[in-house]
């Protein structure tokens, strides 16, 4: 009995010996890849990139450069986002909750970005405005943010990537103009009116508007010969929605903003979340990421404001986030955003934790679809990610499966870079196949 403590404690200092030199050769390999592919490369050599690859059953990173350090994370804040959803948001979206007073319904606006929007044509909340017994519509607001974030590109306003956040979306908040023959026809009809000028046949074609107005101007002294123009709305937080409703219902609708409270009434359902999250992460849709998250602000405080969601969230369910995320939008649009590669493990770890990732695998682009379109092909079902993309800095965050059924997490972050994004897609990708090959 007394000769056998030395035999056990010299096999686990083997053991911890043999689990120290593959850790460190793992390193080693990774550092090495992670230099050919992206950190010696000419045109990043300026440029700032941060790298975490975590094995979450070893609770051990295989690989870090800078991953401490804070990056803007463009659209990796929609992680974020997903998370806020996922955690405050049931199975169904809320489209609105109901209170009937005789002929009127009484709607709390919950921020449902799904209402009459192209991607969802099964519409349960209009259905139940369309019934002969409501005669009129009071739509009640909570809604305590700006139409933009902070830290947004002001002059951005139009394009379609950055419509406007509102308590009672509409259409997506977008605004379409299609050009046929020698037809003009818009998408919601209502908008024709505020519409100047007509496109001519051959020519190129473009819709302005200025900020906070109305109307569009069809501008022919540049654009392309498309077919339609998509350009944002200006929605008054829910006034100019209640007009375009008005217009659809053939009743009267008005807005109050004096906020309810955001439990009241029946809940009336539109869409399965998961439906909302899929798209918002394979398109990497601004607009349905900061409704996410002002929908979770409003069922888990009350009232439609990101910066208090944000805030009360990193307090409570991120607090633990080893390097204090700068969080304030729910997009990414914002060059506010500051976080680090290895928060965004973290998170990643904690949606897999708390919601599975099985369930993670169908919200998240895979290989060769949403936004890695064209990238990781032969790769199906051993990475599943998101991209972040805006000038000058570039990210993507996730979950790989390696050929050796080792499932890893992982984030790579360049900031302050000049080289072309596809030079540095392309860089990425083969740092995270040659991971997935060896591993």
């Amino acid at each position: 009995m007394e000769n056998k403590k030395p035999v056990i404690v010299h096999s686990l200092t083997f053991f911890f010996a043999i689990f120290l030199l593959v850790s460190c050769s793992t390193q080693k390999q990774l550092g090495k890849n992670a230099r050919a592919y992206l950190l010696d490369q000419k045109e990043l050599l300026p440029a700032h990139i941060g790298i975490a690859v975590f094995d979450p059953a070893t609770n051990q990173f295989l690989y870090k450069n800078q991953s401490d350090h804070y990056f803007i994370p463009a659209s990796n804040t929609k992680l974020f986002s997903l998370y806020a959803g996922m955690k405050y948001l049931k199975d169904s979206l809320i489209a609105a909750r109901v209170t009937m007073d005789e002929g009127t319904a009484i709607i709390q606006a919950t921020g449902d970005p799904t209402f009459l929007h192209p991607d969802f044509k099964n519409q349960p909340l209009l259905k139940f405005l369309q019934q002969k017994t409501i005669t009129s519509v009071r739509i009640n607001t909570a809604f305590a943010s700006k139409p933009f974030g902070r830290g947004w590109a002001w002059d951005d306003y139009a394009y379609d990537y950055m419509a406007e956040r509102d308590p009672f979306p509409i259409y997506g908040n977008l605004a379409t103009v299609y050009f046929e023959g020698d037809t003009v026809r818009t998408n919601p009809p209502v908008i024709k009116p505020f519409l100047i000028g007509t496109p001519e046949r051959g020519k190129k074609w473009d819709v302005t508007r200025n900020l906070a107005a109305h109307f569009y101007t069809i501008d022919t002294t540049g654009g392309t010969l498309a077919p339609s123009k998509t350009i944002t709305m200006s929605m008054e937080k829910g006034l100019f929605a209640s007009r375009y409703l008005a217009d659809t219902l053939h009743k009267e609708v008005n807005t109050d903003y004096t906020p309810q409270n955001s439990t009241s009434g029946f809940p009336v359902y539109s869409q399965p979340s998961d439906s909302l999250f899929k798209i918002m992460m394979h398109r990497s849709d601004n607009f349905f990421a900061e409704q996410t998250l002002l929908m979770a602000a409003n069922e888990h405080l009350g009232e439609m404001n990101d910066t208090k969601m944000i805030d009360t969230m990193l307090k409570t369910d991120l607090k633990d986030l080893r390097q204090r995320p700068k969080w304030v939008d729910g997009s990414g649009l914002s060059r506010y955003n500051l976080i680090s590669p290895e928060g965004f493990v973290q998170l990643l770890k904690k949606l897999k934790d708390e919601f599975g990732f099985e369930r993670l695998k169908i919200i998240l682009p895979g290989a060769n679809e949403g936004t890695l379109e064209g990238l990781y092909k032969g790769y199906e079902q051993h990475i599943f990610a998101k991209t972040g993309t805006i000038s000058n800095n570039l990210a993507l965050s996730g979950y790989l499966i390696t050929k050796k059924n080792r499932q890893l997490i992982f984030s790579v972050m360049v900031n302050n870079h000049q080289a072309s994004a596809p030079f540095i897609r392309k860089g990425i990708e083969s740092f995270i196949t040659s991971v997935i090959d060896r591993y």
